[in-house]
């Protein structure tokens, strides 16, 4: 199946902002995009920033997977046309903030989306990251085409400036993309009475609730789709940081493998500071037991003159422990340098990647562990590369700088904003969608869908050979 990139490209428009040259809006101007006919205006103010963005382009709806009848032609629909928002009276809203009896799923109303769509920034999210997704935004916009729609870009403080900004913006009917990171993410839950929508990147799924909708790589469904590939000859042994992210996957796991044909036979964890990992390792794969079977192998044929004794002790010379592992793959749950560390020290130890298979989460999907020797045949959940090829060249040649992978996030967040506006969807239509895990989207990272509030995707899972992934599923 196209990549959204490629199965919407079709829908490009074309539109050029116009930017007053007053002495109010220098800051702005050096900040748009030269690369694009269109850009993020940024103005600065004491205390504040915000940033605004008028995009006015032609839209064209393109059609989001069903699971039930997955449609891979892009269905053309009319421009659409203005409509009003249908706002709520003060009075309503205060009835329904004295209603003590609050049902835990929120009912949304007949109302029409908003049209401005604040998207968060904080100033202490990385300036990397923020910067590519505002280019994401851009590109996503351009590419896809999004009719009569306005991102206002706000940038804040503190969690007191996010309240303001929030509050300054409290429309029913509203969309709000971000933030980035989970410590702003908490207060969101607050404005769901007031029928909006905020499409998070927290990493923090108990957030997921009500009108807050996480978008952000979830080990939970990496896990899931990892585990049914296996067989039920599988024996997993899982190896983690004593950290957020390898508690995260300990805690997880048990629940997943419940589901999966394999079983959970063994698990070790180690310091974050790697302090104690070779004694981790040691312990996980029984290497001291295994080093003590193969001496006492030795040692009895040592005392045999036959030829063939002898040709199997010089064959077990070759090896420091017996291979008689009590497990068939072993989950590696680190990243980053870490697992560039972690991952040598397996096979050093024995533990040999041409008997047991290596598994890693999402995490491993980077060319940076491609090329790690101890990792060529490992395993990993995600799409191939091949889908999001198209958006990564294009960033590339039109911005100069090298895509984040996780900037795939902020992209297919705006694919979906499009099908949503191209189909003048009210909010309560939107919100039965994105509660519908049946309605599946075609995005770079995969077909997703939201499930419990948290973005899933069908995934496939790939190998590592020689710098590359491919399918193995």
């Amino acid at each position: 199946m196209p990549n959204l990139f490629s199965s919407l490209s079709e829908c490009l428009g074309f539109s050029q902002i116009m930017t007053s040259h007053s002495p109010s809006t220098f800051t702005a101007l050096k900040v748009m995009s030269s690369k694009l006919p269109i850009g993020v205006a940024t103005i600065e103010r004491p205390l504040i920033i915000l940033s605004i963005t008028y995009i006015f382009i032609f839209i064209f709806s393109c059609t989001p997977v069903n699971l039930s009848k997955q449609d891979t032609k892009n269905t053309h629909e009319k421009t659409i046309s203005e409509k009003s928002i249908d706002t709520k009276s003060e009075k309503k809203v205060n009835e329904q903030k004295e209603n003590k009896q609050v049902k835990q799923i929120k009912i949304y109303d007949d109302v029409a989306l908003d049209k401005t769509i604040i998207a968060l920034f904080a100033k202490d999210d990385d300036k990397k990251t923020t910067k590519q997704f505002l280019n994401t935004y851009e590109l996503g916009i351009y590419n896809l085409g999004t009719n009569d729609i306005v991102i206002q870009i706000e940038f804040f403080e503190n969690e007191n400036d996010l309240k303001k900004i929030i509050e300054k913006n409290l429309l029913p009917g509203k969309i709000f993309l971000g933030p980035i990171q989970s410590k702003y993410s908490e207060i969101l839950n607050n404005y769901c009475s007031h029928e909006v929508i905020f499409f998070s990147y927290s990493s923090n799924s108990s957030l997921a609730k009500d009108c807050v909708y996480l978008i952000n790589f979830f080990p939970q469904n990496e896990l899931s789709q990892l585990m049914a590939y296996l067989n039920d000859e599988a024996k997993v042994a899982l190896l983690y940081p004593e950290n957020e992210y390898g508690y995260l996957i300990n805690s997880l796991i048990d629940n997943i493998i419940f589901e999966s044909p394999a079983i959970l036979v063994n698990r070790s964890s180690y310091k974050d500071e790697l302090s104690n990992v070779r004694e981790s390792i040691k312990e996980l794969g029984k290497y001291e037991l295994r080093k003590y079977e193969l001496n006492r192998q030795k040692q009895i044929l040592s005392s045999k003159k036959d030829e063939k004794s002898k040709k199997r002790l010089k064959k077990l010379e070759r090896f420091k422990t017996t291979s008689d592992y009590d497990f068939t793959h072993i989950l590696i749950a680190d990243y980053g340098l870490n697992l560039l560390q972690v991952a040598p020290l397996l096979p050093y130890y024995d533990i040999d990647p041409n008997i047991v298979q290596f598994m890693g989460t999402g995490v491993i999907d980077d060319k940076t562990f491609f090329f790690e020797p101890s990792l060529q045949g490992a395993i990993f959940p995600g799409v191939p590369e091949s889908r999001r090829i198209n958006i990564i060249n294009n960033y590339v040649e039109i911005y100069g700088d090298e895509f984040l992978r996780i900037s795939t996030l902020p992209y297919d967040l705006i694919g979906l904003i499009n099908f949503i506006y191209s189909k003048e969807y009210k909010i309560n239509e939107v919100v039965k969608l994105l509660n519908n895990p049946n309605k599946k989207f075609n995005g770079v990272d995969g077909n997703f869908y939201f499930k419990n509030n948290m973005i899933e995707r069908d995934l496939n899972i790939l190998k590592i050979n020689n710098g590359k992934s491919f399918v193995v599923n």
